[in-house]
């Protein structure tokens, strides 16, 4: 890859600034598009289900981010794992939206926020979890279909 530049101004050098920035940025959105596919969980789980799975968690007592993804990780022995890059905004939203309460250890450093899930965080829950299980059934027969379907004749 021995190229040649033949520059006739400042111009020029710009121009080719941006078209080669433009290249990397194309490439940039390919590579992390693929890194995502490839990470641990499907969007459908990431989605659909972390938020409502983040509440439960919560129902069961409060803790923080991480805490939560090592739950959901433990509770599903291994095989969903959210990324703490996926659970704090999505904490951040809850808490915006008064659904948890998040509480620094120390307000001075802020270094580790336990978060709780608060009434109105609860009724959502229950809601949620109404409207939810006819739709996670259905997926689950959907799965189930197509399982048969491709590994069992």
């Amino acid at each position: 890859m021995n190229e040649k530049f033949n520059f006739s101004g400042i111009e020029d050098i710009e121009a080719e600034e941006k078209r080669l920035y433009a290249e990397y940025k194309k490439k940039l959105k390919e590579l992390k598009k693929v890194k995502k596919e490839k990470s641990t969980g499907t969007p459908v789980f990431t989605k659909g289900l972390l938020p409502i799975y983040v509440l439960y968690i919560l129902s069961l007592g409060a803790t923080n981010g991480n805490e939560i993804s090592h739950k959901i990780g433990q509770r599903t022995n291994g095989k969903w794992v959210p990324s703490t890059g996926g659970i704090y905004p999505l904490l951040k939203r809850l808490e915006s939206d008064g659904l948890i309460d998040g509480e620094w250890d120390d307000l001075d450093k802020k270094f580790q926020k336990t978060y709780s899930l608060t009434e109105k965080g609860f009724k959502e829950f229950k809601s949620k979890k109404v409207i939810l299980k006819s739709k996670i059934e259905e997926s689950l027969d959907v799965f189930n279909i197509i399982y048969k379907d491709l590994y069992i004749k």
